[in-house]
């Protein structure tokens, strides 16, 4: 009677596998899209954002107004040069855990969140020396407002980022077969660093 048990327990088994794998190819994951709608919804405020400064730029007889201290580029440009090589290292990252190397994809978003944290030190260093305001003139409001909406979106990516940090110390809690939370994240930063380029071309040398 016990042996005929088990038989009947394993083609349960087997069918309940069969219904969950049947069920999940009905109703796929739908985080990916669902992360890209909301990146194609920031990328529309960012937009909205481009186009009322380029569309004060045009209007102005000056731009930027006269009496505007001049932006410095140094501090500015290495910044820019460390945030878009976070672009390249948090990749490794995304790659390392593919590969099922936990250890190298937590060092490589450890690096990642050091770079980030830098951008944004060098970018509160450098609102601390500006010589305008927020409200001196229509160019350094959009200043401050582009530079600190991109700066608040870098502190969320930031902040992504340690969230896998801590998850991924959970055994097994990141895989070369589920490694969703890494690539969300790496996705996230990518375009945090795309909105920044356009912006550093904007705002500094354009």
């Amino acid at each position: 009677m016990q042996g005929s048990i088990a038989p009947n327990t394993a083609i349960t088994a087997d069918a309940d596998h069969a219904h969950e794998a049947e069920a999940h190819a009905e109703h796929p994951d739908l985080r990916v899209f669902g992360l890209i709608v909301f990146l194609i919804s920031e990328g529309m405020l960012f937009f909205g954002l481009f186009a009322a400064y380029l569309t004060f730029r045009s209007v102005a007889t000056s731009w930027p107004p006269e009496g505007t201290p001049e932006l410095e580029l140094l501090l500015p440009g290495i910044n820019t040069i460390i945030l878009v090589s976070s672009s390249f290292v948090i990749h490794q990252a995304d790659s390392a855990i593919k590969e099922n190397k936990v250890k190298a994809a937590q060092l490589w978003f450890l690096a990642t969140f050091v770079m980030g944290a830098i951008f944004i030190a060098g970018q509160i260093y450098e609102y601390q020396h500006l010589e305008f305001g927020l409200t001196t003139n229509l160019f350094a409001s959009t200043f401050y407002v582009l530079t600190g909406f991109h700066g608040f979106h870098v502190i969320i990516g930031l902040s992504l980022i340690a969230g896998v940090l801590v998850r991924s110390l959970k055994t097994g809690h990141y895989s070369s077969t589920s490694h969703f939370g890494i690539e969300a994240a790496s996705v996230y930063w990518h375009f945090v660093d795309i909105v920044w380029i356009v912006l550093f071309l904007l705002l500094y040398i354009l």
